[in-house]
């Protein structure tokens, strides 16, 4: 800040009173000067070591951040979550897959066990006195397991004979049938059977029986396992 003393001042006074009034040119002419200190802010802000601690401190603070990042969970999600999704995923699609194609085979064999089990039937309960020998053992090719042995010891030892002594037909239809369980290597089928005996030149008896017959799949043919009357 500067402050300037000018002669006006002087001018101003009473002329009578100039003489009297002894001029310090050096002092009254010159101009005083006040210089203002600079503040202390100023000072401390260029000083160098103030600069190095705000330095330094703006570095931790920097640290800190970095130190204290947060994570990024859109990212770990991509590369963590994902992946093991697409797994889930390919596992859920594998057991569908399965689980349609078992369905489908069980659909399938279904519908083929009913009718093999209605075939199997109508050869098995039919025959003539001629001809029963080479019918009923070409029926035992339908059947597997312990049950094609029984029939087999059966047919050998009772109804092959009768049926040449007697002179003993039997014809047998299977009305209707209908499938229990099924699956690509199971089956089980009610078939509801009638069957007419006739004994020489007698006449004919006719019965009616529900079977429930057991189905096994050997070598891709469906064969019968069991055969019982209900």
């Amino acid at each position: 800040m500067k402050l300037k003393l000018s002669r006006s001042d002087r001018a101003e006074r009473d002329p009578s009173e100039a003489d009297d009034i002894v001029e310090a040119p050096s002092e009254a002419d010159d101009v005083v000067e006040i210089v203002e200190a600079p503040a202390a802010s100023d000072e401390i802000g260029s000083s160098p070591d103030a600069n190095a601690a705000e330095a330094a401190t703006s570095g931790d603070s920097s640290v800190v951040k970095a130190g204290r990042r947060r994570i990024d969970w859109g990212r770990v999600l991509i590369f963590g979550a994902l992946p093991g999704l697409a797994l889930v995923l390919t596992l859920v699609a594998g057991f569908l897959k399965w689980q349609d194609t078992a369905a489908t085979q069980a659909e399938v064999a279904r519908i083929e066990t009913v009718q093999v089990a209605k075939d199997a039937t109508v050869a098995l309960l039919s025959y003539k006195p001629d001809t029963a020998e080479r019918e009923l053992t070409a029926a035992r090719d339908r059947l597997t397991g312990s049950f094609r042995d029984s029939y087999s010891q059966l047919t050998n030892e009772v109804v092959i004979p009768g049926a040449k002594q007697k002179q003993i037909s039997a014809t047998a239809t299977v009305p209707a049938a209908g499938s229990v369980s099924a699956d690509a290597d199971h089956a089980v089928v009610m078939v509801f059977v009638n069957q007419t005996v006739i004994v020489g030149k007698d006449a004919p008896t006719d019965t009616a029986s529900a079977v429930r017959i057991s189905m096994e799949k050997v070598d891709n043919r469906w064969l019968i396992s069991g055969f019982d009357p209900i």
